[in-house]
């Protein structure tokens, strides 16, 4: 029998561990094989490139999405609430933890509800697109959705994660039919999302017949859940099946190009290892319409709003100045940019 940690306990974990130890994936994201083109003549005004675009009914001020990240503990919910104070402030988009914790003990709940801090963001509910196979529905979707306002609702993928769990959810088998019946019923656009691995053609093929309004595709090159997994190891052997596979996993750059080739009139969020407004400025570049980061925003609002605000603020300037010189004046000439792959 498998040992069961507590939901919440398993989310302090993961926060402790994200904070304090080295979990990056050995792949990288692949972005650092694109440059850009310089323009020394851009032939537009810095102050006049707009980083605005209308997304799921919401507009924002930049293409930044802060991504899913916690919720379910007292610590969360502060660092819930310094993020959301944030993406209020900067007009951008953010995603919830995983709201598993408050669909079993409703009590936990406030700690995801974000909206009395930021009545006009773009919100995305998250639940574990698994827990269809284990009792979960469009009941508890719509749950989801409700118990925090939410303008669409991620279903989040993390077959790796799970596999190197003691506690973790593994029956996979007919999973996509089911996310299909969410897709069909739900009143908010569905998400499909990675948590660091990426997505290959064929589960692409399968999302985009299954119904989803977007794939955030979260690449391997950031966060590796399976080297988080080998922190919370209790036992050798354990942390040893984790950390075999630190260097799993399809790189953001192709991921994003794998929905381009199979969906391309489908929205790509590009997420997994963004590290700066440069890395977001490529993403863009190459098909994805907006950017997630989440452990940069994680350690900012660990100390505080303003930290966050900050962070924000940098990236969204880097984006911008990245545009500028290369003679994008808004996010539609972004996307026409061409960029340099080294060989």
């Amino acid at each position: 029998m498998k040992k069961v940690t507590p939901i919440s306990e398993r989310k302090s974990d993961h926060i402790r561990i994200n904070l304090e130890n080295d979990v990056r994936s050995g792949v990288t994201t692949g972005l650092e094989k694109y440059r850009f083109f310089h323009r020394a003549l851009p032939e537009i005004n810095l102050e006049d490139v707009d980083l605005g675009l209308e997304i799921f009914g919401k507009r924002l001020q930049a293409p930044i999405l802060i991504s899913s990240m916690t919720g379910g503990t007292k610590e969360a919910a502060k660092i819930n609430q310094n993020l959301a104070v944030a993406a209020q402030e900067s007009g951008i988009a953010i995603g919830v933890g995983s709201q598993r914790a408050a669909i079993e003990n409703p009590k936990l709940a406030s700690t995801f509800q974000l909206r009395k801090f930021a009545p006009e963001i773009l919100l995305f509910a998250n639940l574990g697109a698994i827990q269809l196979n284990y009792g979960y529905g469009i009941q508890e979707c719509r749950r989801a959705v409700e118990m925090i306002e939410a303008d669409a609702l991620i279903l989040h993928l993390n077959a790796l994660q799970e596999a190197v769990q003691p506690e973790g959810d593994t029956r996979f088998s007919g999973l996509c039919k089911k996310i299909e019946a969410i897709c069909r019923n739900l009143q908010v656009p569905v998400i499909a999302k990675e948590v660091g691995w990426g997505f290959s053609e064929v589960d692409i093929h399968l999302l985009l017949d299954a119904g989803v309004s977007a794939i955030d595709v979260a690449g391997a090159g950031g966060t590796s859940w399976s080297q988080v997994e080998m922190y919370r190891a209790k036992n050798p052997s354990q942390a040893r099946l984790a950390a075999a596979f630190v260097n799993w996993g399809i790189p953001t750059a192709d991921a994003i190009q794998n929905v381009r080739i199979i969906a391309p009139g489908l929205k790509v969020i590009a997420s997994g290892g963004l590290r700066s407004g440069v890395d977001l400025a490529k993403c863009l570049a190459l098909g994805a319409a907006m950017g997630g980061l989440a452990s940069p925003f994680l350690k900012a609002a660990a100390v505080s709003a303003e930290e966050t605000i900050t962070a924000i603020h940098e990236i969204r300037d880097e984006m911008q100045v990245c545009m500028f010189a290369c003679g994008a004046k808004d996010l539609e000439s972004m996307a026409a940019t061409p960029l340099l792959k080294l060989s």
